[in-house]
Parts: C-alpha cells; structure tokens; sequence
C-alpha cells in the first residue's frame, strides 16, 4: 500500500473563483501603488522639490498601515486557503519591514545630509562630505583601534569563562553557591558597574583599589591616566561584567555533554588534560562558537563603561567607536556626521560577523 504521508500539513490550491482571484490581485496592487505614491510625494516634499505642505511623514505611516490591510486581505482573497497560513507569517513581516527597514533608510538619508542641531539652516544635502570627513578623522580611527584591542580581550573573558564553566561543572563543594555568586556580575547594569568599580573602587586618592597599590610600592596610582592602564582597566571591568554570561552558555554545553564519551575516555586512560584536548574542547566547539558571537556582539556594543568612567579620555586612548559617535550627536550636535559614522559602522559589524560565522561553519565542517 502506497503511503499517504502527512496529509495534515499538505495544503491543496483551493478553487478560488476568478473574480475573487482578480479582486484580491487588484487590492494588492492598489495597495502597493497608494503606499509608494505617498511615499514619492512626500520624499519630493521633503526634498523642496514640490510644495505639497505635509507637516510630518503620518501620511505615509498611515498609507503604509492601508497597503498591509490589502496585502493581508488580498492575499486571503487571491489564494485561498494557502493565503490564509501566510498571514501567520505576513504581518510579523511587514512589522520587521516597518521597524528595521524604513528607520534604516531614513538614516542613510541623514547620513549625507549637512544637518547640526546648532546651527540655523537646518538639514542640508551635502553629497560625500560627511564621507570624506569620516576618512581623515584620525579620531574615528583610533576608536575602530581601539574596538580592536578590546575585542582581542575576547579571547581572555573566554578562557577565563571555560574554566569556571569547568569548575562549576565538576563535583566541588557550593557549587551551587558559586554558581549564584559568578552571576552577579551580570545582574548590575555597566553604569552601575562603572560607578561602583571605576568612580569608587579605583578613585586614585580614595578609592581602596588606589590604597592598596600605594601599599604594594606604586607612588600615583592613576589608573585612567595612563593610556595603557585606562584601556586595560576599561576591558577589566567590562571583562567582569560579561564573563558570566559565557560561562553560563559554556556550562551549560557542559551538561549537555554525552557523559559515556567521558566515561570511555576514561577507562581508554586519558587524564584531565587529554580529555579536555581530544574530547571536551572539540565537542564544545560549536557552543563555543556561539559564546563568542554572542559576546562579540555586546562587545562591538560598548559605550556605557567608556562614556561614565573615562568619556574617551585620555587622549581618545580608551574611546569606543559608539562611544565616539555617542559624544558626537550630544557634545557637537553633528547629527548628519555622526549618523554616517554609525551607518558605516553597522557596516563593518555586519561583515565582519558574516565572515567569522562563514569561517566558524567551515570550521566545523570541517572537524565533522
């Protein structure tokens, strides 16, 4: 007897009359035509092209808000019964649209625009200036350096994190105690952090962090005047902040470790080491993976810890490129520059994520 399969889940073209068919094209298209037509009307407006006289973007918000009714109806209308699964999914997308798409949009109109706060004239296009401005900022440089630097610290916080996931998952007394405690850190805010570590602990008269260094022989414990001192101490306490959070991934790929491949491990004769080198690494490879990423992310984030402890200084040593653009938009008002600079940014970070999760893929194809 020839199997059936999952006759649940097959969705057969329903016989959706042709004039049904036509009704539900023609409210996708006029849909579709009414949201571009104010869309162009109101980018030529905003432009000075044409005088029409819209006070806000509310027409096209409303006229967009009209072409998902259509599209969501006409679809229902057009294709029956396989329409209506597709408004399970439909209008999560056209929200995804909405909030990602059109704000990302309007912000490559900002970023070539001459548009400062401060200024009397108003929003200006301006071409490639801004540009042109970003390539000779040695400032904006020094900030993707220094992203450099504290995202090679990566490395570090999952070492660190690999081994208390390591501790925690092996048989020690409290370690449920342990577990509680090495997730505090995660549980403050980086402002609170930078206020509790940086403007207290390592206050350089008060601070008790400063008293101890001067106990151990170091005259002027300035730890966010030297350049080196300040961009380490900035990674220290971000390092502390989000260490937890790997750990708490890794140690959870730890318990979802086959313990039989340990066992046979063991009963082959490999100590701790070989174990770890031949078995537990290599089987943690892809949460490893996924860690880093994760962290990487947060870490192309960083700005709260810079912008309450040092504000860039000294000398930009320990400024973040979002913390760069961050002074930008509130100290200079450079709305137009400092958008292309974030614009350009999001650029760097999608790439460089894509080319470490297709090299990441490769990489356990690879050890698969």
């Amino acid at each position: 007897m020839q199997a059936q399969g999952d006759v649940l889940h097959i969705v057969t073209p329903d016989a959706v009359a042709p004039g049904r068919r036509r009704l539900g094209r023609a409210m996708m298209r006029g849909g579709a035509l009414l949201f571009a037509a104010m869309a162009l009307a109101q980018a030529l407006d905003a432009g000075g092209v044409v005088e029409i006289g819209f006070a806000n973007w509310r027409p096209t918000l409303y006229a967009y808000l009209a072409f998902c009714v259509l599209l969501c109806w006409g679809q229902a209308l057009a294709r029956g019964e396989q329409g209506r699964r597709a408004l399970f999914v439909l209008p999560a997308a056209l929200f995804v649209l909405a909030m990602v798409v059109f704000p990302l949009l309007f912000g490559l109109s900002i970023a070539f625009s001459d548009w400062n706060l401060a200024s009397a004239q108003g929003r200006s296009f301006n071409g490639v200036e801004n540009l042109r401005l970003m390539w000779a900022d040695p400032f904006y440089w020094n900030a993707m350096t220094n992203m450099v630097w504290y995202c090679l610290a990566i490395l570090v916080e999952y070492a660190i994190a690999f081994g208390l996931a390591l501790m925690l998952n092996s048989e020690i007394r409290a370690r449920r105690f342990f577990r509680v405690a090495f997730l505090l850190p995660l549980m403050l805010s980086p402002v609170a952090v930078s206020w509790m570590v940086g403007k207290s602990m390592m206050e350089t008269r008060f601070g008790p962090v400063a008293r101890l260094a001067r106990e151990l022989g170091w005259d002027n414990p300035a730890f966010f005047s030297d350049p080196a001192i300040a961009r380490a101490a900035i990674m220290i306490m971000d390092g502390w902040t989000w260490i937890p959070l790997m750990m708490v991934i890794l140690l959870a790929g730890l318990q979802s470790l086959d313990k039989s491949v340990l066992e046979a491990a063991k009963v082959d004769g490999a100590g701790p080491w070989t174990t770890f080198r031949e078995v537990i690494f290599p089987l943690m490879l892809p949460v490893t993976i996924t860690a880093l990423l994760i962290r990487l992310i947060f870490k192309l984030k960083l700005a709260d810890i810079v912008i309450t402890v040092t504000a860039g200084g000294p000398g930009g040593a320990t400024d973040s490129v979002t913390s760069f653009i961050f002074r930008e938009y509130r100290d200079r008002s450079n709305v137009g520059y400092g958008t292309m600079l974030a614009m350009f940014y999001l650029v760097v970070i999608v790439v460089a994520i894509t080319v470490l999760m297709k090299l990441a893929n490769r990489g356990l194809r690879r050890e698969m």
